[in-house]
């Protein structure tokens, strides 16, 4: 299964961002994290749909948008116009999750559910042959720079068996305090898409992503 390193704008330095999008795909880089936050669902805000618009003119890396916002139905669409490839929701914020499965599907999009470390994994587990990914937040959403929760290695394990059981190729995400050191355990648990910012952007991005590729490479 491919291993995937998605960088998150959320530790990148706003005053250039362009500029931080542009090192990290000239690092080699393929995907962009993009955190979505509402201010409702998670305690703080970050981007929205005009920042993804900006960048969708410029960049050409595959774009994750990662929904930390009530009632995420509401947004799916304008957010598929702005450019995103991949849009993920949150169980928790969404009353019907199969509708906005399929919205996010008829927008021609991949379809991503996430999980906060308080859901259980069996939680996604009827959602699976409609997702093409789950992430597994590893803190809690809201904020960057919090410690890995290795409790939340069994939950990654749980999602990858049933995934195993039922034949299918789902990605598993993990977001939160992913470092050179965490991401050997959540690799080993079955995870495959590894979320990181400050590690990222945080000092010399090509040696960064240089350390990232190397443990995804083995």
């Amino acid at each position: 299964m491919r291993k995937i390193l998605a960088p998150s704008i959320l530790a990148a330095d706003f005053w250039n961002l362009g500029e931080e999008v542009q090192k990290i795909t000239d690092c080699g880089a393929k995907w962009l994290h993009v955190d979505v936050m509402d201010g409702m669902f998670v305690p703080n805000l970050s981007v929205g749909v005009p920042v993804v618009e900006t960048m969708r003119k410029h960049s050409s890396l595959f774009f994750d948008v990662h929904l930390m916002i009530e009632d995420p139905i509401r947004y799916i669409r304008v957010f598929s116009d702005a450019g995103a490839d991949s849009i993920t929701f949150h169980l928790e914020a969404a009353p019907d999750p199969s509708a906005v499965i399929d919205l996010i599907r008829a927008c021609g999009k991949r379809v991503g559910i996430s999980v906060k470390p308080g859901t259980p994994a069996d939680a996604v587990y009827p959602y699976l042959e409609k997702t093409d990914m789950v992430l597994v937040m590893t803190v809690e959403p809201g904020f960057g720079g919090q410690a890995f929760r290795d409790d939340m290695l069994p939950k990654i394990r749980a999602i990858r068996e049933r995934a195993d059981a039922l034949g299918l190729e789902t990605d598993i995400q993990v977001d939160g305090g992913i470092n050179t050191g965490t991401a050997k355990q959540v690799l080993l648990a079955g995870a495959n898409v590894l979320v990181a910012g400050s590690t990222v952007f945080h000092g010399d991005i090509g040696s960064n992503i240089n350390a990232f590729k190397e443990i995804l490479c083995n």
